[in-house]
This record gives structure tokens, C-alpha cells and sequence, in this order.
């Protein structure tokens, strides 16, 4: 039996009722919650995850991937893909780089500030849910076409010679490590050097007539596998192109009898851009003299699909699977010109760098999960479950998710440059020789698997004048990390007339075969690779008690047992004298366990306070924040988006936090509301990143735990139809949200010197304003609306031994969209992105220490949807 027809009847939504369903959806929420629904992130029209939650309140973006919130780092905020745990692709943090998620997927954000009992225990700002699109209940597909560009990006663009395969976002092998470079690794236990060579070569049985000859062979094979470098890397210049967007869906439901309904739901999208970036950094002690300037062209492939299959029986047995993969691809090529204390811009003598990376991470998500319940119609089926009282739901899920990292190849070449003493002009360069490496290698290779599975029971029972909810379940994630990386160099001590002219003409097979140019293959030193793994096991349980639908108590409690370990891994080791792993370093192997209780508590008062609803929520908990898989080991690596060297600590513990909110909620029959929000969170040995020693030229941070850190703020957020001013003004209304906060950081005993021992926490801000102004014509042909987001100044670096602390400031970020609806199934939108031309600033004492104008970008797209 199909479906009954019903007469269809299409309203064209607009972008004031979609925020108030939005804003009413907390009404339910036991704990405080905010949500962004996909028709709002639309219209505003920000196309990544990381860019739409800066529109929720007390929420702040950091480097384009990382969301702050209530002004914690991003370690201090969870992220969850329909509830369930996923592996990050980021190559030193846990965290997921929310840049990846494209908001074509996403039916809805859901940022939780109050911690509850079912949620993970790793909860400090807060826990940001990305749900995904949902099965349409009738046959519904779109296609979606978009171009644009940036202001910054124009003209010619550094490029180079890459693979095939790159505008899928895939290296066709053109980059990655050589077959005879990886057995040669094997063969002779991870080091290429001319005597470890020689002496492998005679312990394999080779005969020669001297030491010399033995040498001589040895040096003619290394020379021999470092003609294996993909050395074709000349950087050109090439012309600049407009960005290109696809995407399209189709779903649809279909009726079996009257109690069963399947439905799918399918997408993809492409999206490719090209962006130029130029960076320009000084040092605050000698602003004129020691200058670091940076040109970087990136190109970037965003892939995307998705496939939702479900099957619904009688509204009381629902079973779904989603399946997601995910590809973001960056290449990029750049020249960077520096001088330091080795050579300042007065010398007339300087440095430069060549620098090819790409770097493309991969997620795949495959869900399952089921709600099930024992109405008339299971009963009437299996008349054996009869007893089951009808009101209890049983819930689970299962997930199973893997995270890839692969840079197959980046590139980094060393030069020294004449310049300009005056203006710091480059006027010539040659590829460094003795100075140091004249290039390096670097092979990467991050792997990340999650698997999340558990269950959960709800029983609702209803008396005279109240209602209680009692629920409780079990919950189960294993985390796998392997990090490989190889660090191969180049080094030449010879004939410096080589080292000039193109790169590819530099490291010629030509200059290489010869021996007298004195080319050497080397594997560097301070081995990054590890292995790693977390396995938590969960029981939490909860009451819900409502009393005279005034009064809503919800209590809980959750159970977790915690078990971390990093390992050091040489994967090319393979003799005692240099194993794989060291049993005999006492770090080698880290492990952590603990087992605590999480207890949580949330009361609400439910009345008509000054408006037609109103709700006075508070909220107190104890949650953690552990370290993350590389923190607990002592290696250093470099944090790829700020360039500076990371130290591990084995000593890093779990932070403890005390959790306190106290929200006001004001509901008015308009439409209109107001949100006034009251937080405080106590930290117990906070993780954080405190400056150490280092040169001038290289700044190194190290990861601390501090002695206590505390944030306090006040949230304000409302929605305002502006009727009020006359009736030509019926059609706009402002929605908006400010926060502000205070913290505090004690650094205590094991922070290194730092300048200011009692400080802010880093990146966290005096306030954060997000504001948004809508417009819907009223024939529902038009929309548009105008956002604006600005942070305070936040603290970027801790100084240390007097040195100054470093502060980003201001960013006023200021977006237009429009929408024309000339059909009802067409939408043509225009966008315009930091309207303002706003520049990055970090501020240190005094002088601004880098810099960075991100542009301004401009984008047009045409849907059709049915």
C-alpha cells in the first residue's frame, strides 16, 4: 500500500522563522545547549563547519579550523559526528579541524555547554555535535553550481610541476618516497650515510681491494639513491584561476504497507580554489633589522560523499547507516625570505627557503544505529514481548571511522641571498652548500582509527503532578594512531658555481652522478614517528524528574575507565643496536590509566517571567581534559600552522575541571527572545603551551601543566523583529550574541621562567561579538543578511625570562549574503566575505610581529531543487 497523495504546497522559509525554530529547539534540552540548523548556515552562507560556528554564541575560530569555546583552546573542546567519536586527520593535535566538514552535509550543529552524564567525559567549553542530513520524507534532488574568487589572489601564482591526478586531490605517485629509497631504509636500518653503507655492504659479503674502493662504492650508491628524489620542483609562476564548487543529492522515502518506510539520501560535491597568501613576521626586539617574509600559493580540492539508508517499522523500530568520506587536499608552493641574528638586513646578506608541500587528508564514517521500542504493532508481531511496557526505548549506535594524513613528499630548499641593506631587497640567490642542508625530504604518513560502539535504555513514567525519566547505558571507544615520518637531506660541500640558477637545474642528474660536486644522501636525525592508542570504557546513568511542568530536575552520573599509551617507533630498525623500539629508554613507552566518576546536575524553572516562556537553568558538573596521544611522549615536532618546534612532556597529567552555568531564557509569542548566560569553569592543572629557550630566529613552546586556570564570563543573545520601527521594516530583524569573559592562569613551578607567572589563558578573549541583521522580502523572492564578528585581544605566545607575551589582535569580520528565489526551485545567492579588507595582526610589545591579509572573497552560486 503506497503512501496517501496529499496536495503539495511549497512554502519558501524564511531565514527570522528559521532561527526561531532554532532558538525553540532548546526549550527541550535538559542542559544548555545552541543550535544552527542548516537553513541558517545557508543563508549566512559559510561553507565549512569552522566558519559557521562562529555565528554561536561565545564560540571564536582559530586559524580557520579550530573553534574556541567560552575562550578554551580547542583541546578543550569536543567534536562529535552524530554523537559518535571520530578520528582527527590533524597531524599533531586529537582535535578535528573542523574546515574539513563541509556544511553541504550538515542538517545541524549542536554546541552543548552544560556537561550531562551521557556525554563523553572529556568535556571543557564545550561539545560541538555535527548531525548530518537526515532521510527526506519524499523524493527530493538538487544540483548546485558556484564560482568566485579572493582579492588577494591575482595574477601570476607560484606553482611547480605536480602529478596527473591533483585536481581529484590525490597524488598519482609522482611525489611520494621511491621504491629503491624505501628498501635501501630497510637495507641498511634507517641510515644512508656513506659509512653505514660501506659497512653494510662488506657484513652482505662484498669484496673490494682497498678501504678506498670500499668507500668509493659506498658513495657512488647513496649518490645513486639520491637520484630517486623527485627533484623535477623548479617553482614558476602561473596564471591565477576562479574558485569552482559542485555539489548535488538526491533521496527519497518509500511505503511498504502501512507500517514500513525505507528512504535514502546520496550526495557529493567537488570544490577546488586557488588562495595566495603573504606573510610577514618581525622580530619585536629588532623590527628593522630581522624580517621574515613569506609568498605562499595554495591549492586546495575539497571532496566530498554521503549515502543515508534507513528502514522505520510502525514509528517503533528505526535503523539507519550513514556512510561519509571526506578529502581536503592542500598544495602549496612558496619563497620565504628571512634575515636573523645571523644575518641582518644592514649586512645585505640574508636567507632564503623553497618550499613544495602537499598534504591531503582523508576521513571515512561509517554509523550505524537503532531506536527501538515495544508498541502495539512489535507486540501484535511477537506476542511473547507482550509484558515490555511500551514507553521504554532502547537505543545503540556503532562506528567505525579512519582518519588519514599523507604528505608524500615536502620539500624544503636552503639558499643564501644578497640583498638590498637598505630596503632588504633580494637581488641574488644560489642553494646553500656548506652553510647546511642544501635540501630536505620529508615523507608523512598519519593513520587514525575509532571505533565507538554502546547502548543505551530510557524509561519515561508519568505520575498525577509529575513525570521522571530514569536512563543509564554503556559506551566503549578504542583509538589507534600510527605516525610515520622520514626525514631524508641533501647535502653538498663542494663546487658553490652548481647551486645557482633553477632548482631542477641545481640537482641535476648531471650535478649529482658527479662525484666531485660531493653530493651526499643523508637521513636526518630525531627520529617523530610513534604509535599510539586510547581504550575508554563508559557506564553513566541519569533521573529526569519534571514536577508540575515547573520544575525539571536531571541528575547523572558516568563512569569512566581511561587507559592512554605512546610508544616511539624507528620504523626502519632492525637490530638490537637499533630497534624499532627501545625497551631500555625509560620514555620509549608512556602510559597513562585512571578511573574516576563524573558527576553531573542540572535544575530548571519553567514559568511566564516577563514573557510567555521563560526558563532559569543551572548547570554544575566535574569534567576532564587529557593530553593528547603525542603529548605524552618528550619528541618535538613541528606544529604545521604556526611553524614553531613543539615539545612533548611524559609528565603531562589530565586536567580537572569544576563546571558552573546559570542561564535566563526569555521566549516571546513574536518570535522574539533573550538569553542571558552566567558561566564560571575551575581548572586543575591546566594543559598549556608556555614559551621555552630557543633561538631568536625559531620560536619553541613547550606543553606545561600549569597549577590552576579559571574563566569567568556572561553571555548575552537575543533575536528582535524590527516591526516596531514601521512596517517597511517588518521584513528585517537582528539576531545576535556578546560575550564577555575573564580568565586567569597560575603557571606555577613547572612552567620555564615564564615572564608573567599569573596571566590570561592563552587565546582566550575579553569578549566576542557576533551579530547578524536578516532580511526576507515579504513576496519571499528575497533574502539577505549581513554578519559581523569580532574577537578581543587574545594571547597568542607566554614570553618567558622578561620576553614580552604576544597578542592577536581584533579581527573585525564583516560577510554579506543575498539569496533571489526567482523560482521556487531555483536559488541564485552572491556572497561577499571580510567586507572590511581587516588584516591579522599579532602584537608584541609594541610592534606587530606578523602579519597577513586574508582578502577579500567574492562568490556566486545557482541551486536547483526539488
Amino acid at each position: 500500500m503506497s503512501a496517501p497523495a496529499i496536495e503539495e504546497v511549497m512554502v519558501q522559509g524564511r531565514l527570522r522563522d528559521s532561527a526561531e525554530m532554532l532558538i525553540n529547539e532548546r526549550l527541550d534540552e535538559e542542559v544548555v545547549t545552541d543550535v544552527l540548523g542548516s537553513e541558517m548556515i545557508g543563508r549566512v552562507g559559510d561553507s565549512t563547519v569552522a566558519a559557521a560556528l562562529r555565528r554561536v554564541s561565545g564560540l571564536t575560530l582559530v586559524s580557520e579550523k579550530f573553534v574556541y569555546v567560552r575562550g578554551l583552546g580547542e583541546r578543550y573542546s569536543n567534536t562529535t559526528l552524530n554523537g559518535a567519536t571520530v578520528p582527527s586527520p590533524d597531524l599533531t593535535r586529537n582535535v578535528i579541524p573542523l574546515d574539513i566538514f563541509p556544511t553541504s552535509v550538515v542538517e545541524s550543529l549542536a554546541v552543548q555547554k552544560t556537561y550531562s552524564a551521557d556525554q563523553a567525559a572529556t568535556f571543557g567549553g564545550g561539545n560541538v555535535d555535527i548531525r548530518t542530513k537526515g532521510i527526506p520524507e519524499q523524493l527530493t534532488y538538487s544540483l548546485e553550481i558556484g564560482s568566485g574568487f579572493n582579492s588577494e589572489t591575482k595574477g601570476d601564482v607560484l606553482s611547480y610541476n605536480g602529478g596527473s591526478d591533483d585536481d581529484f586531490g590525490t597524488d598519482d605517485g609522482t611525489r611520494a618516497m621511491s621504491r629503491e629509497i624505501d628498501r635501501a631504509l630497510e637495507r641498511f636500518n634507517g641510515s644512508l650515510g656513506v659509512q653505514n653503507i660501506r659497512a653494510t655492504l662488506i657484513k652482505e659479503g662484498n669484496v673490494y681491494g682497498s678501504a678506498h674502493e670500499a668507500t668509493a662504492a659506498a658513495a657512488a650508491l647513496n649518490r645513486e639513491l639520491a637520484l630517486n628524489l623527485n627533484r623535477d620542483i623548479a617553482i614558476e609562476e602561473d596564471s591565477s584561476q576562479p574558485d569552482y564548487d559542485v555539489k548535488g543529492s538526491v533521496g527519497n522515502q518509500f511505503y511498504f504497507g502501512d507500517n514500513w518506510q525505507v528512504g535514502f539520501l546520496a550526495g557529493a560535491s567537488y570544490k577546488n580554489q586557488l588562495r595566495e597568501e603573504n606573510k610577514l613576521k618581525r622580530s619585536y626586539g629588532f623590527p628593522d633589522e630581522r624580517i621574515d617574509t613569506e609568498n605562499k600559493s595554495i591549492y586546495s580540492v575539497d571532496l566530498t560523499g554521503n549515502l543515508n539508508v534507513g528502514v522505520n517499522f510502525a514509528d517503533e523500530h528505526d535503523v539507519s547507516a550513514t556512510s561519509l568520506y571526506l578529502r581536503n587536499t592542500d598544495d602549496s608552493t612558496a619563497v620565504r625570505d628571512y634575515f636573523n641574528e645571523n644575518g641582518e638586513v644592514s649586512s645585505g646578506h640574508g636567507f632564503r627557503e623553497y618550499s613544495l608541500k602537499y598534504e591531503e587528508r582523508d576521513m571515512v564514517v561509517n554509523q550505524v544505529k537503532g531506536s527501538h521500542s515495544i508498541g502495539p504493532e512489535s507486540k501484535r508481531l511477537l506476542p511473547l514481548v507482550g509484558w515490555v511496557p511500551e514507553d521504554i526505548r532502547v537505543d545503540w549506535f556503532y562506528t567505525d571511522a579512519r582518519a588519514a594524513t599523507d604528505i608524500p613528499n615536502e620539500v624544503n630548499i636552503s639558499a643564501i641571498t644578497d640583498a638590498d641593506p637598505v630596503t632588504g631587497e633580494v637581488l641574488d640567490s644560489q642553494v646553500s652548500g656548506a652553510a647546511g642542508p642544501s635540501a630536505s625530504y620529508r615523507f608523512t604518513k598519519l593513520e587514525d582509527e575509532v571505533i565507538n560502539y554502546g547502548w543505551s535504555a530510557t524509561l519515561p513514567l508519568e505520575f498525577s503532578s509529575s513525570s521522571l525519566e530514569l536512563s543509564g547505558g554503556v559506551a566503549r571507544t578504542e583509538k589507534g594512531r600510527s605516525y610515520k615520518e622520514t626525514n631524508l637531506v641533501l647535502e653538498q660541500d663542494a663546487d658553490s658555481s652548481i647551486l645557482q640558477g633553477a632548482l631542477d637545474d641545481v640537482f641535476s642528474d648531471e650535478h649529482i652522478s658527479d662525484a666531485e660536486n660531493d653530493f651526499v644522501l643523508g637521513v636526518a636525525g630525531n627520529n617523530r614517528s610513534y604509535l599510539a592508542a586510547t581504550l575508554t570504557d563508559a557506564v553513566f546513568g541519569k533521573v529526569d524528574w519534571t514536577l508540575n511542568e515547573t520544575w525539571r530536575v536531571s541528575a547523572g552520573a558516568r563512569w569512566e575507565d581511561y587507559n592512554q599509551v605512546a610508544i616511539k617507533w624507528n620504523p626502519y630498525g632492525n637490530t638490537v643496536d637499533n630497534p624499532q623500539v627501545n625497551v631500555n629508554d625509560p620514555d620509549a613507552i608512556r602510559s597513562f590509566s585512571e578511573d574516576k566518576i563524573y558527576p553531573s546536575l542540572s535544575l530548571t524553572y519553567m514559568g511566564n517571567l516577563w514573557a510567555e516562556t521563560f526558563q532559569l537553568r543551572l548547570g554544575a558538573s566535574k569534567t576532564a581534559v587529557r593530553p593528547d596521544l603525542r603529548e605524552i611522549t618528550d619528541a618535538i615536532y613541528i606544529d604545521p600552522i604556526t611553524g614553531e618546534r613543539i615539545s612533548g612532556n611524559p609528565n603531562t597529567r589530565p586536567s580537572e575541571i569544576t563546571n558552573l552555568d546559570v542561564r535566563a531564557e526569555w521566549f516571546f509569542d513574536s518570535g522574539d527572545n533573550l538569553t542571558v548566560s552566567l558561566f564560571n569553569k575551575d581548572i586543575q592543572d591546566p594543559i598549556e603551551f608556555f614559551e621555552r629557550a630557543s633561538s631568536d630566529t625559531n620560536i619553541s613552546r613547550e606543553i606545561v601543566n600549569a597549577e590552576s586556570g579559571v574563566i569567568r564570563g556572561i553571555e548575552f543573545e537575543g533575536l528582535k523583529s524590527l516591526g516596531f520601527m514601521g512596517e517597511t521594516m517588518d521584513a528585517f530583524f537582528v539576531q545576535g550574541n556578546v560575550t564577555l569573559q575573564d580568565s586567569e592562569l597560575i603557571a606555577g613551578d613547572e612552567a620555564d621562567a615564564p615572564t608573567n607567572p599569573e596571566r590570561e589563558m592563552t587565546e582566550a578573549s575579553e569578549y566576542v561579538v557576533n551579530m547578524l541583521v536578516g532580511f526576507d522580502s515579504p513576496d519571499g523572492d528575497h533574502s539577505a543578511t549581513l554578519g559581523y564578528n569580532v574577537f578581543g585581544e587574545r594571547l597568542y605566545i607566554a614570553g618567558r625570562n622578561g620576553a614580552p607575551d604576544g597578542f592577536e589582535q581584533p579581527f573585525h569580520s564583516l560577510d554579506l549574503t543575498y539569496s533571489w528565489y526567482p523560482t521556487q526551485e531555483i536559488t541564485l545567492k552572491a556572497k561577499v566575505q571580510n567586507l572590511l579588507d581587516e588584516t591579522i595582526e599579532i602584537e608584541r610589545a609594541g610592534v606587530i610581529v606578523f602579519e597577513e591579509k586574508p582578502g577579500q572573497t567574492f562568490a556566486l552560486s545557482a541551486q536547483y531543487k526539488f
